[in-house]
């Protein structure tokens, strides 16, 4: 701990955005990072804790405290070895993860963590500027073949492990490009793309085969993999969206949020879309339902197409403002957010709403009826949902995006073909200590078997089942867990 007095010294300092007004009319990043200097101070604040709470906070365990101290010492070169020890894509996470170890950091207690998240982006984007991001290619060849189904962040952090541990290791992607949904889910402005092609030429000089275009149980056939692969791990995600069965869901206007932020990657990356196919939210009226990250990207994205007005629904109460930190610390609190994309021009945010209908002329949809809904527990303890009598309005929607998560992995084609056994939601079931699905040398990670969740679980679950693939194929592993 080199300065052991930082935390008291030295108030917390963050990144902060370009003005909204400048940053909607384009699609790359506007985040304005802190220069050096205040890096180091930044990382003196770090407690050094007896219990360094952000550990458990963080998915993969990152080594925070450690990293802090070698950037207020300026050991940048240093701090990216450990960085890397625990995470293979920390440019990743370091844009788009919550920062749970932000909110599990003692300094929280009172409203100052360190600002860990910005810490880890500017460790790795100096080390990357620098040089020092270089192929770790493996000694020794296993002669071992390993098929990835699916290039998220879950699949390229298992294909990495295992081409180091020295396995032949193939990416298959239905896709164009390589990314899974980093690639076409999460929208330039908050990460672009050439961070992930620039981590695949690293993959790539370790050994690591890219196939794009190759849909698994589509124009490749499952058999093929379980014929030519020794083993075969499947990194697909939870794809199936939640849909929201009313009256007037099948009018023009209505769509997935899932069909509408892919098509605007595709764009900024040069792909044609076809006109009877675009779905563009220029001069009209969108409503997103669903409040979490999918919508605020859908808000984002419709205020840079030029939406004359945006609104947000939320079925759940809205949250408070402020979390009672000594019921909920360390644990990630229910408490309000509002994002980079509400800031820049969401008119209108609605809590304890449900939508009953929509409305349409000439079969496109005009409005929507919502009511409202109240939240109560029954007899047993569970929150049970009702309509309040009388509440209902009407809001003008010429798009409509639902943006209310994802039940489970599509589970038609590759999935229903390979007959792996699913868990009682739709996943395909694993468990954590050997990723094995019901398939003999058929493992799965990511959301495909956790269900949606963060990039930094998928990080994770792909790192770990490496190591359980690895110990498969050869008896035991040094990867780590």
């Amino acid at each position: 701990m080199g300065k052991p007095t930082g935390f008291k010294e030295i108030s917390r300092q963050d990144r902060t955005y370009a003005h909204p007004a400048t940053r909607i009319q384009h699609y790359r990043e506007f985040v304005v990072p802190l220069p050096e200097s205040e890096l180091s101070r930044q990382g003196a604040r770090c407690m050094d804790c007896g219990i360094p709470f952000c550990h458990q906070g963080c998915p993969v365990n990152n080594i925070i405290p450690d990293w802090n101290d070698l950037v207020y010492k300026g050991n940048w070169q240093e701090a990216i070895k450990v960085l890397h020890s625990t995470n293979n894509f920390p440019e990743f996470t370091g844009r788009i993860c919550p920062a749970p170890c932000e909110a599990a950091c003692t300094l929280n207690l009172t409203e100052e963590p360190v600002t860990i998240k910005t810490i880890e982006c500017a460790i790795i984007d100096k080390a990357w500027e620098a040089g020092w991001i270089e192929p770790q290619i493996s000694a020794h060849r296993t002669l071992k073949r390993v098929a990835i189904v699916g290039s998220g962040p879950a699949g390229l952090a298992c294909a990495q492990q295992l081409a180091r541990a020295g396995h032949d290791v193939t990416v298959f992607e239905k896709q164009n490009r390589i990314g899974g949904l980093l690639r076409y889910g999460i929208p330039d402005f908050k990460m672009e793309k050439p961070l992930i092609d620039r981590r695949m030429a690293q993959m790539q000089a370790e050994g690591v085969i890219f196939r794009p275009n190759s849909h698994i149980g589509g124009n490749v056939p499952v058999k093929k993999l379980l014929d030519e692969y020794d083993a075969v791990v499947l990194t697909g995600g939870s794809e199936k969206s939640r849909d929201l069965p009313v009256p007037g869901r099948e009018l023009k206007g209505v769509h997935f949020a899932m069909e509408f932020l892919p098509q605007q990657n595709h764009r900024v990356a040069g792909d044609k879309i076809p006109d009877d196919q675009s779905l563009m939210a220029t001069g009209k009226h969108v409503v997103v339902i669903g409040g979490g990250d999918t919508g605020s990207d859908c808000i984002g994205t419709s205020i840079r197409h030029g939406a004359l007005s945006v609104t947000q629904l939320e079925i759940l109460p809205k949250p408070p403002d402020q979390e009672n930190k000594t019921l909920t610390w360390p644990n990630w609190p229910n408490k309000l957010r509002t994002s980079s994309s509400h800031q820049e021009g969401c008119e209108r945010r609605e809590w304890s709403v449900s939508t009953k209908s929509f409305t349409g002329a000439n079969g496109q949809v005009t409005s929507m009826t919502v009511v409202r809904v109240e939240w109560q527990k029954d007899e047993k303890g569970n929150w049970v949902m009702s309509n309040i009598p009388g509440s209902e309005f009407e809001l003008k929607a010429d798009l409509v995006l639902l943006a209310m998560g994802f039940v489970h992995p599509i589970q038609d084609g590759m999935l229903k073909e390979l007959g792996v056994e699913l868990d009682t939601r739709g996943n395909v079931k694993a468990d954590t200590n050997n990723y094995r699905t019901s398939l003999n040398k058929v493992f799965t990670a990511g959301d495909m078997r956790r269900g949606q969740s963060l990039v930094v679980w998928a990080i994770r679950e792909g790192r770990q089942a490496a190591r359980a693939v690895d110990e498969y194929l050869m008896g035991d592993s040094d990867l780590p867990r």
